[in-house]
């Protein structure tokens, strides 16, 4: 069966003197006048440090056999895990597949490709989120953070089925499963919905290739995270496959509840494209109308989540490392604000949330968007 093909669309260009220009030539005068690298920083390799740390610790741990007289303390292990992988995926792999980590592309390659070992595969990960989400930002049919089957209603153009009615309720549920449907299926699926939209051409690849290389990852990440552990952590298989689960799903939970409410919210835009597959606005005024902010004070979250609760800053400056964004935000909201354009930020994580969880009732019904 063939995979639909995607129907992309062009921006409007952007004008002289732009917002897009402003604010571009303001964050490089900060970076240049304060004599600061755009990457990463000491702190960010401090924090390099404690996020692997946090996923690969507790697994030597485990497979040390120490943790086989507490099931207790063995599935804490698991849990830990859980959020080293949530760890690792917002603040180091992130940083590292927009090549914002390092101005060294080897050290970002090697950092990105940490992914590879968490159960995913970063080449779907760079095509899915840096050239689909980040260029086409809630753009029904080509974002595919919003694409999630029928069953959760994230757009707009989405058809409305009456379950949907439902959807701010068990959507929470779907979320604990987002990550154990990535480490078995969805990599394969997206690899031929990529291959017959010509974005694994652009990437350098075949669909052959890919699947192999694919394929071979995903032995090694079985052979490690399942095998080893039943030979020697000293429990039964399914205490094993328990964990993993348990694993998966806090790292699926607290992924969705990072990145959905930066842009699944009653603010954003969603504008469609006209016919002729065209958008109103340039790129980054479309960026701007369609993320929001949250919790920009709340230092625990801002370093746990890799600053992606500074969704505006990311997606005008992906090649920026996250550890700058505080800064930086201070820049986009001024400039945002001289020509007009809404800065939405919401002040916690908890409003964040609920925000979300609002939009996904307000899709879910006949209301109009």
């Amino acid at each position: 069966m063939t995979a639909t093909k995607k129907q992309f669309v062009k921006f409007a260009h952007k004008e002289q003197d732009s917002f897009y220009d402003v604010v571009r030539s303001r964050v490089s005068d900060y970076f240049t006048s304060n004599n600061i690298s755009p990457y990463s920083n000491t702190t960010m390799r401090i924090k390099t440090i404690a996020m692997v740390s946090m996923y690969f610790v507790p697994y030597l741990v485990m497979v040390s056999g120490v943790a086989k007289f507490s099931l207790l303390f063995y599935y804490s292990l698991w849990l830990l895990m859980g959020l080293g992988l949530v760890g690792i995926g917002t603040s180091v792999m992130h940083d590292s597949n927009h090549g914002a980590y390092s101005k060294n592309k080897g050290v970002n390659k090697f950092l990105g490709n940490l992914l590879n070992l968490l159960g995913g595969y970063a080449l779907n990960w760079r095509i899915q989120h840096n050239v689909l989400h980040h260029t086409y930002t809630n753009i029904h049919g080509l974002d595919e953070d919003i694409e999630a089957g029928s069953i959760i209603r994230m757009t707009p153009d989405k058809k409305l089925k009456p379950y949907h009615r439902f959807q701010h309720i068990y959507a929470w549920g779907l979320y604990c499963l987002m990550n154990l449907y990535w480490i078995t299926a969805k990599d394969y699926i997206m690899l031929r919905r990529y291959n017959d939209n010509n974005l694994l051409k652009n990437q350098k690849t075949t669909l052959k290739k890919s699947v192999i290389e694919l394929s071979l990852l995903k032995v090694l990440y079985i052979s490690y995270i399942i095998v080893l552990p039943i030979m020697f952590s000293g429990f039964a298989w399914y205490h094993v496959v328990f964990g993993l689960i348990a694993m998966h799903i806090v790292a699926g939970f607290s992924l969705a509840c990072i990145f959905q409410p930066a842009h699944v919210v009653e603010t954003s835009d969603y504008a469609p494209p006209t016919s002729a597959r065209k958008m109103e606005n340039n790129w980054a005024v479309h960026q701007i109308l369609n993320t929001a902010d949250f919790a920009p004070d709340n230092k625990l979250v801002s370093w746990f989540i890799g600053g992606l609760n500074f969704q505006i800053e990311h997606h005008l400056f992906p090649h920026v490392c996250h550890v700058h964004y505080p800064e930086i935000a201070k820049i986009v909201k001024e400039v945002a604000g001289e020509f007009n354009l809404p800065y939405i930020v919401m002040p916690t994580f908890r409003s964040a949330l609920y925000a979300h969880g609002k939009m996904l009732k307000k899709l879910g019904s006949n209301e109009t968007i």
